[in-house]
């Protein structure tokens, strides 16, 4: 982070996100990218329409200074020579209260226009959602306009009209001002000319519309009484935008009172203008020190507080292995961000106001601080899982109710704070450096404990950098155990029903569609699937004088160790909560110098997502640049009401003006995070799963073949479907630009199977059925190249996860909790098997060790308990666990923290009666 950057984002990026967000929003209400400039323009030109009303006056102030001050100042420089006449005009500024410095106002305006327009040239400019969007005679506002060419010099006629309405309005503003204004005006209008003429047309008519503002401020400026005209215009529109937001029928209910409630803030000048006011009586009191405190609080809040406890929540998940970067950058960038948007830029728009408003602006931030941190910690605190680019697995929607009591409660917080305004006023800035206090001590306690996070896994953990590699063997055995994270058992057979031609591919497997796993997560769930049943819930809480990590860290060396001590060479990648830790800690099998750990976490440095594409470089360096913008605007949807939180979520995008291809001021190619519509639609990639399935996509690229006679044994993770993705049908792949409507009406019918059908009707069931597919196609390409090289046959191969989800595709509830939280995928080849077959033999995850041993290892033991493996301990009732809360840093734990318990009797765990639930402990 250089000094530039650091000025930038306290200064800039406040402004682009701000211009950003209106037209994103604005984008989404109007779906017309010209006609979203034009409210942009508007937007910004309203909402600092203060700020230059003072620059003006301050000018007018200065021009009026200098004008009394000419005749005498030029007597001075007319008598007086050197040393003497500098003493002289000094003293008479001194006499007339003047500093030289104060010269600087007949320039605010200028200076005031610089950060606003580098703000729209950089977000304009590089707009790619702009690329081959036509606006009126504009053929492409991405693009410089070239309405005509003079020989090869094209002719750009927004530029030209912009310039010649500038001077227009330069021409009107500067009558009867001194020649130094005027040139001034003039001479910018001439830089905004060369530097704007070859821009995309999209950033110069933003300009234009800029200055046909000003020259209708301009000629306002000139009536009798310009604030009754400008407010009965803005009626006008605010009428305009509420009768259009009432007869549009494209509009959702919740975009109809965005849109209207817009008009009303139009009109309601206009409707005020006319309540007689009475004077007030007392002076007016702006208190200052309240603002201050109160814009340093929110920041603090805001950029500070919340961010850093997202990421203290879980340190390694935003610990990119891809782009290795320290997490405490984002606190440091969201805390730019937020104090040039609450303390810099609310301090600007405060210096500017008068005393009645510098008094509203006290009082309102003191009511901000109240709601924002009533929302924060009342309201939306249960949305679900975040991931580390910060979207929640499911979008939020509040019921109505919610809805109610938000808006009680934040009226009630009006009510009482402006109570207490009234009554303590010149106590409220010690009430709020109190909370400045108390936020930052718990912010910076978060921040080092991030820090320590970072540090500590670093020194204290061993984290592999060998790329995956899978070595086989032609001649030895090979034993490969494929843990896929959330792989659902429950689709196999609409997937095998879509696409029959998978069970070839799938030659040798045998599917066990009665599988359970015995947890909802990978802590709970994966240890079984490493270790065998000494691992379930149950057993390890049994063995109470030993940590989870310790457990953890033991099953996930029981199948490599036994197969070493049995003569194996020994592959393991990406084993799952080693030492407790999100990333990779292969420090675990530091006693085993011969194992090779290796990773596919950073997949995308050596290998494209799509063999035909080049963009996984831009996929790669979206990721820090999304966290730094979003953490920012994640805190104030945060401590916003909840009315506001949809908007500001934005289906995870937080309103960032991306297309299906571009990202806006960005230089990536598009956006890494998916935003659905639907079922069937959706834009942007979802990061987590390209770098998941560039891993499986390139397997054959991966996969190392040998003549060796040495038998092999690799356990594998990938996360796939644990990050599920919409993908473009009917050959599932990933596309920044997703309609799958005419397929999957043409193909509803796969969805039914022998009478029972699966339910199809959200994003986060469609994703995942688009994902779990995606594993059959990807690795059934490399089953096809293992056949080709000849290592097929001499290949065991067990496919298996750790947990379903509650996707509540077939209901099948107990105590209702959706049971599809246990039933996970389990597939397994034996060498030579020939033949796609279903058993329906109860099964759990938890007979992995026992299929990858079967006939290859006699009388297979713990090497570390010494107890037998085998499958004894599924006969009879299981009973599976589910926690009350997810916690990895839990690991100095003896046992599970408390949770619900529930038991299966019978082996079909699809019946929802063979699911009694067994209580809480």
């Amino acid at each position: 982070m250089t000094f530039i950057s650091v000025l930038y984002t306290l200064i800039i990026a406040p402004l682009e996100l701000l211009f950003e967000v209106i037209f994103s929003i604005a984008n989404r209400l109007i779906g017309n990218a010209g006609l979203s400039i034009i409210f942009l323009s508007l937007a910004v030109n309203f909402l600092v329409l203060p700020l230059y009303k003072r620059a003006d006056e301050l000018q007018a102030e200065e021009r009026d200074i200098q004008t009394n001050m000419a005749s005498r100042l030029k007597h001075i420089k007319s008598t007086f020579k050197g040393d003497e006449r500098f003493f002289m005009i000094q003293e008479y500024y001194r006499i007339n209260h003047y500093k030289p410095v104060y010269a600087l106002k007949s320039s605010l305006s200028v200076l005031l226009q610089i950060p606003f327009f580098i703000a729209a040239y950089n977000l304009l400019s590089g707009m790619q959602g702009l690329q081959g969007m036509r606006f009126g005679f504009i053929p492409d506002l991405g693009k410089e306009d070239a309405l005509f060419m003079i020989g090869n010099f094209p002719v750009n006629v927004l530029p030209i009209l912009m310039t010649l309405i500038n001077i227009v309005s330069g021409i009107i503003y500067t009558k009867g001002h001194p020649v130094k204004e005027k040139v001034q005006v003039y001479g910018l209008a001439a830089v905004f000319l060369i530097l704007l003429y070859r821009s995309p047309s999209g950033l110069v008519f933003y300009w234009l519309l800029n200055n046909v503002f000003s020259l209708v401020k301009n000629v306002f400026y000139k009536l009798k009484d310009p604030k009754k005209a400008l407010n009965i215009v803005l009626a006008i529109a605010g009428l305009a935008v509420i009768i259009s937001s009432l007869i549009r029928t494209d509009l959702d209910a919740r975009q109809k009172v965005l849109l209207s409630i817009g008009g009303i803030l139009l009109a309601l000048p206009l409707a005020t203008g006319f309540i007689k006011k009475k004077e007030d009586q007392k002076p007016v009191q702006k208190n200052t020190g309240a603002f201050v405190a109160g814009t340093i609080l929110m920041a603090l809040v805001t950029g500070l507080f919340i961010p850093s406890a997202v990421i203290d929540a879980s340190t390694l998940e935003f610990v990119d292995f891809v782009q290795v970067s320290n997490p405490v950058l984002y606190i440091l960038n969201a805390m730019l961000l937020s104090f040039g948007s609450w303390v810099l830029w609310g301090g600007v728009f405060y210096f500017f106001a008068g005393d009645k408003t510098k008094a509203l602006f006290s009082k309102a931030v003191w009511i901000i601080c109240g709601i924002s941190i009533a929302d924060y910690m009342l309201f939306g605190t249960k949305l679900g899982n975040l991931s580390s680019t910060l979207q929640y697995d499911i979008s939020p929607s509040f019921k109505l109710s919610e809805h109610l009591v938000n808006l009680g409660v934040i009226t009630v917080i009006i009510v009482v704070f402006s109570f207490l305004y009234a009554k303590i006023g010149n106590l409220v800035k010690y009430v709020l450096c109190i909370g400045i206090l108390a936020v930052f001590y718990i912010g910076f306690m978060n921040s080092s404990s991030v820090m320590g996070s970072y540090t500590g896994f670093w020194l204290y953990s061993k984290y592999p950098t060998d790329l995956l590699s899978v070595p086989l063997s032609t001649s030895g055995k090979n034993v490969i155990v494929m843990f896929i994270d959330r792989a659902m058992g429950t689709q196999v057979p609409y997937i095998l029903n879509e696409k029959p031609e998978l069970k070839e591919k799938f030659d040798g497997f045998t599917y066990y569609p009665n599988t359970i796993s015995y947890g909802p997560t990978t802590l709970i769930g994966s240890p079984a699937l490493y270790g065998g049943y000494e691992y379930t819930p149950s057993n390890i809480n049994a063995r109470n004088t030993e940590t989870l990590r310790d457990k953890q860290n033991e099953a996930l060396k029981v199948l490599p160790v036994l197969f070493y001590n049995n003569g194996y060479s020994i592959t393991i990648s990406d084993p799952a909560f080693a030492n407790y830790k999100i990333i990779t800690d292969a420090s675990i099998y530091d006693d085993y110098p011969d194992f090779h750990c290796c990773t596919s976490i950073n997949i995308l440095n050596y290998y494209n997502w799509d063999k035909s594409s080049d963009n996984t470089g831009n996929v790669v360096m979206r990721v820090n640049e999304i966290r730094n913008r979003n953490f920012f605007i994640f805190a104030l949807m945060k401590v916003s009401p909840l009315v506001l939180q949809e908007t500001i979520y934005d289906g995870g995008l937080y309103n960032e003006a991306v297309s299906a291809s571009g990202s806006g001021g960005s230089s990536a190619a598009f956006s890494i995070v998916q935003t659905e519509y639907g079922v069937s639609k959706s834009k942007g990639y979802n990061m987590w799963f390209l770098n998941a399935y560039a891993a499986l996509n390139n397997l054959s690229n991966l996969t190392v073949i040998n003549d060796s006679k040495k038998d092999t044994f690799i356990m594998m993770y990938n996360d796939i479907t644990h990050s599920p993705s919409l993908l473009q049908e009917p050959d599932y792949t990933p596309s920044a630009d997703i309609d799958n409507t005419e397929y999957d009406t043409d193909m509803v019918s796969r969805y039914t199977l022998n009478g029972k059908t699966m339910k199809m009707e959200n994003y986060l069931q469609s994703s995942h059925y688009h994902a779990n597919m995606a594993v059959f196609l990807t690795l059934g390409e490399w089953f096809d190249y293992l056949r080709e090289k000849g290592v097929y046959d001499n290949t065991r191969i067990i496919l298996v996860s750790d947990h379903g989800h509650n996707l509540g595709q077939f209901d099948v509830k107990c105590n209702d909790r959706d049971m599809e939280f246990f039933m996970p995928l389990l597939m397994f080849k034996d060498f030579n098997a020939k033949g796609f077959t279903v058993n329906e033999d109860f099964m759990t995850n938890g007979d992995t060790p026992v299929l990858a041993t079967a006939g290859i290892i006699r009388d297979p033991v713990n090497p570390f308990t010494g107890k037998p493996l085998n499958s004894n301990a599924k006969n009879g009732p299981q009973t599976v666990f589910h926690p009350n809360e997810w916690d990895p840093a839990g690991g100095g734990l003896t046992t599970f923290p408390e949770g619900d318990w529930y038991t299966l009797s019978g082996k079909d765990p699809h019946i929802a009666e063979n699911w009694k639930y067994a209580g809480r402990k």
